[in-house]
């Protein structure tokens, strides 16, 4: 069977309509329709069917999907051990990162890349929520995901996911503020406040219903923003107070924000990389993630200062 044929089949599983492969894969859609049905001679059974206006993979076209995968891992594995070979780890790696770890880690990593030489790293910023960061995955070579979960969260979504961070989780205050001298703050310090929240579904969320749900209170959300940047300059302005990522947080407004570490309830957000495993086979990617992992341990380390004291 054609492997560029079989690609296609995998990329309709994952996509889920020939619309959105040959969108993907820069083809005109009857030309997709073209090559599956030529797969589908070659295979001698029906790989699809049609449902309501759309088409959906049969028994077969599944199966054959997953092995679509298997070659593909196959071939990639095959081409890492020639860059092995050559030590050479050359070519284009895509990586999408949502934004604070965008802030956090692509500087560094992008010097430790540029220091291996013939090595293109092309990034770009996304922030879905939590469920919309494996679908990024069949664009990217690697995603940089984060959820208030460890990352076999990740493991059911027919990925690679390496754990690559666990941040702390801070409570933002302005500068003044009744609670700006405490040591550490509990979820009953924070009855009454204002609160800068985050859109629903985003990895926040679950540690802001901790602490409402700890603290026995309803919720007082002044306003919701998805961008930390907006969050900190509301909570710099003294308008509420906000959960912000430990590391990342009052880059700008350094002066005008305090940050407390939270007990009482699991205040972290876990940072993982996604990948698609045959793609996490290549000599170059490979490369990209050692980068990731080394920065992200440099940045943990430098900020071991700033992690809550043991309960």
């Amino acid at each position: 069977m054609d492997v560029g044929r079989l690609n296609l089949l995998r990329e309709l599983a994952e996509r889920g309509s020939i619309t959105e492969v040959a969108k993907a894969t820069h083809r005109t859609a009857s030309g997709i329709s073209q090559q599956l049905r030529k797969l589908e001679s070659e295979a001698g059974l029906p790989l699809t069917e049609k449902v309501g206006r759309g088409i959906a993979l049969t028994d077969a076209g599944r199966a054959l999907a997953r092995s679509a995968t298997d070659v593909a891992i196959a071939l990639e594995k095959a081409e890492a051990v020639w860059d092995e070979f050559r030590n050479d780890p050359t070519g284009t790696v895509s990586l999408a990162t949502f934004p604070t770890a965008g802030q956090m880690l692509l500087p560094g990593m992008l010097k430790r890349v540029a220091e291996t030489g013939g090595l293109t790293v092309h990034c770009s910023d996304r922030d879905p929520e939590s469920e919309g960061f494996p679908s990024l995955t069949s664009d990217f070579d690697i995603v940089l995901a984060h959820s208030p979960k460890p990352a076999a969260f990740w493991n059911d979504k027919n990925l690679l996911a390496i754990p690559l961070m666990t941040e702390p989780l801070d409570i933002a205050l302005p500068p003044g503020h009744r609670l700006a001298d405490k040591d550490f703050l509990v979820p009953s310090d924070l009855i009454g406040e204002q609160w800068i929240g985050v859109p629903w579904g985003y990895p926040f969320e679950r540690t802001l219903n901790d602490i409402f749900e700890a603290a026995g209170v309803p919720v007082n959300f002044f306003q919701r923003f998805g961008d930390t940047r907006v969050t900190e300059a509301l909570v710099a302005a003294g308008l509420g107070v906000a959960v912000l990522p430990c590391y990342t947080a009052a880059g700008a407004y350094r002066d005008r924000i305090v940050l407390k570490n939270l007990q009482g309830v699991v205040a972290e957000r876990h940072i993982a990389i996604l990948m698609r495993p045959d793609r996490a086979e290549r000599l170059a990617v490979r490369t990209v993630v050692d980068a990731l992992r080394a920065e992200a341990a440099a940045v943990v380390e430098a900020n071991k200062h700033r992690n809550p004291p043991a309960a």
